[in-house]
């Protein structure tokens, strides 16, 4: 009993999974703060680059 309590104390592939989970979450609060942030520009790029593009389509045939 003694040992299995040992090699419970040593194991630390819980803790590991534990610091990955808490890398991510970290990651994805940077991604979506950035993003709030910047979200009012990119909206401003891609409606210049589709209303410059637009021109540039061919008209559907109808």
């Amino acid at each position: 009993m003694k040992n299995l309590i040992a090699r419970f104390a040593k194991d630390e592939s819980g803790a590991t999974a534990i610091e990955y989970g808490l890398i991510a979450g970290l990651i994805s609060v940077a991604i979506v703060g950035i993003l709030a942030t910047m979200g009012g520009s990119l909206t401003t790029v891609f409606t210049t680059i589709n209303d410059n593009l637009a021109p540039a389509a061919p008209a559907a045939d109808g």
